[in-house]
């Protein structure tokens, strides 16, 4: 692959894993600073990482969100926690990885994962219900 068909290979896993609202933002709002960065995530980190063959999807979003948590890297958490279920992950599967991180990433890193997972998976539930006719 090139590097316009790894960008275009990674645009389609980007979004497919993170929505399309995410992805058209992140594009919309890059600047002169950030435009080769968001080039580099998407030719790379989802062009190059994502696509491979090796792990699925599902298993890549358990690990990322394991990663964040011993990263305490909560905007990058709260985003994989949020998209997590594009790959049919789970809620308890979700609640496996922070307790696994309780213990080799630490109690107060995983104590502040399930507050915010508690918290996007109440926005998630309550935009559900918003989306549900009456």
């Amino acid at each position: 692959m090139n590097e316009d068909d790894r960008y275009e290979a990674g645009l389609k896993v980007r979004r497919a894993v993170l929505g399309d609202a995410h992805v058209d933002r992140s594009i919309a709002n890059r600047t002169e600073l950030t435009e080769e960065f968001q080039k580099l995530i998407s030719r790379y980190a989802w062009g190059e990482i994502w696509t491979r063959e090796g792990l699925p999807r599902h298993t890549r979003s358990l690990l990322t969100i394991a990663m964040m948590v011993a990263l305490n890297r909560s905007e990058e958490l709260a985003l994989h926690l949020r998209s997590a279920r594009n790959n049919g992950v789970t809620r308890d599967e979700i609640k496996e990885v922070l307790l696994q991180t309780a213990i080799y990433c630490g109690v107060p890193a995983a104590n502040s994962a399930f507050h915010l997972a508690d918290k996007i998976f109440s926005e998630q539930d309550a935009q559900a219900a918003g989306d549900k006719p009456a």
